[in-house]
């Protein structure tokens, strides 16, 4: 997937366009006492893609003294944060970890994850995907009754509810079951307590969550892709609404009370579209398979006369697939992308004649010269990128360049976790398809149908509060640092 960091280290298609991905989260439990930290780190390497700006462990002796925590976590991608040495010093047989963009928070080194907590119960880490949208009345609150904080992200909030919770329940899972039950928004989380690994997901399920098991080990973790880089078998997806609690005495214990009808549930759709590597599975869809769909659909209701289709990278792939079975057009490559751009691009002053585009993708002038080419990606955000890629097909010689998005128009921000900006940034808002074409210089355009969405999820109820304005939950008045949204 073409994907992005923050400050001056970004993949800058994304950067440009404002869609940016979520975070990732793991943890492991191994119930024969055997260390977890490289188990940890190979899960977050493939668990990358949802976040490359900071990256985190912790882990922890279950046999050895109650509440020892050992974490290391730094800015930039698991290979650069990680040394040997760092991961040989990590001893324990539980631990979590996680990979950040921040879509709460600043992008400092404070603000990453594993969150460590040590209080009167002893010790807590927290990793956390999504976003809360009382995030900030909640913290104001704890400020008033005293509570000091470390960061600006909202998990950390999370972390100050549980830890409070612990001192008035009988188990460390009461504690995180009744902290959800305050919070409210998107999370699924990962929680390490010194004798028990809980994973719990919000109620309508925004972003995934699975459980693994490797040997006498078990996994909770963002994606299925983790699970196979580590050789794990999947278990089972946590449901929407669940808290599981994963201890050697009792296996795998769930906990559905804060479930809500099944209607009433609201997965991110994007995580079908873009944000999950296409060979994970999410709540029993495959990632692949629905943008293979996504493809079809396009060439179904959006027909063109053309000779090649093509995808751009990443994501745009798989649906350039779907649109080449369903149409009979010929699919090829037309792109080539260069992936060794990681942490340490700069990107290029805005003097400088270096596209930040072709610094990341180039055109195969012998795949596309002379030849009328339907190109597919995932979205169209502020539009910027798109017009550049069409004019570096046109550069390179295509006759017309017919662009296909595999999903509707932005229409609104998201308050889930999708970096999706304001409204007035949109190049969708208040504008016809026909007017996005022009800004965009290509000779057709379309959009995927919003009623083919909970198609592509296998009819799983969705959330489509970016392209209609239909939020499963009352949008946020402020965001965690007080800003109006």
């Amino acid at each position: 997937m073409y994907r992005t960091m923050y400050d001056e280290t970004i993949d800058t298609r994304l950067e440009e366009t404002g869609l940016k991905e979520e975070c990732g989260v793991f943890g492991i439990y191994d119930f024969d006492g055997n260390d977890v930290a490289s188990t940890v780190y190979y899960g977050l390497f493939a668990l990358q893609h949802r976040g490359q700006e900071s990256c985190g462990i912790a882990v922890s002796k279950t046999s050895g003294p109650k509440g020892k925590v050992t974490s290391h976590k730094g800015m930039g991608l698991v290979n650069e944060v990680f040394e040997p040495e760092h991961l040989e010093q990590m001893k324990g047989d539980i631990g979590v970890g996680h990979v950040r963009y921040s879509t709460a928070g600043a992008s400092t080194r404070e603000n990453a994850q594993p969150l460590v907590l040590n209080y009167v119960k002893g010790t807590l880490a927290l990793a956390h995907n999504g976003n809360l949208i009382n995030a900030a009345k909640l913290r104001h609150d704890l400020e008033y009754t005293g509570a000091i904080f470390q960061t600006t992200i909202d998990s950390e909030v999370i972390a100050y509810h549980i830890a409070r919770e612990r001192l008035n329940t009988k188990t460390v899972e009461d504690a995180v079951n009744r902290a959800c039950q305050k919070i409210e928004g998107a999370y699924s989380l990962v929680v390490m307590s010194p004798r028990k690994l809980i994973g719990a997901r919000d109620p309508f399920g925004f972003k995934p969550l699975c459980i693994g098991k490797r040997e006498n080990s078990y996994i909770i973790t963002s994606e299925t892709c983790a699970l196979d880089t580590i050789g794990a078998e999947f278990v089972r997806d946590v449901l929407p609404g669940e808290t599981v609690t994963i201890t050697p005495d009792g296996g795998i214990v769930s906990d559905l009370s804060r479930a809500l009808p099944k209607e009433q549930e609201a997965r991110c759709i994007f995580e079908y579209i873009y944000f999950a590597r296409p060979d994970s599975h999410i709540d029993g869809v495959s990632v692949y398979a629905s943008r293979i769909q996504a493809g079809r659909f396009l060439a179904m209701d959006s027909p063109v006369e053309a000779d090649l289709v093509v995808g751009v990278p990443e994501s745009g792939n798989a649906a350039a697939l779907g649109y080449s079975l369903q149409s009979g057009i010929p699919y090829g490559t037309a792109f080539v992308k260069n992936g060794y751009v990681g942490r340490t691009f700069i990107k290029p002053k805005q003097s400088s004649r270096e596209s930040s585009v072709k610094v990341k993708l180039n055109v195969l002038k012998e795949a596309v010269d002379g030849k009328r080419v339907i190109m597919i990606d995932d979205s169209i955000v502020r539009g910027t990128t798109s017009d550049r890629i069409v004019r570096m097909l046109r550069e390179a010689g295509a006759s017309q360049v017919h662009v296909r998005i595999s999903s509707p128009p932005f229409l609104w921000p998201c308050y889930f976790g999708t970096d999706v900006p304001a409204r007035e940034q949109l190049i969708a808002y208040n504008r016809s398809v026909e007017e996005v074409r022009e800004l965009i210089g290509a000779d057709s355009l379309g959009y995927l149908d919003i009623e083919r969405l909970r198609e592509m999820a296998n009819g799983l109820p969705i959330c489509t509060g970016c392209f209609n304005g239909n939020y499963p939950i009352a949008p946020p008045t402020e965001d965690i640092r007080g800003n109006l949204q």
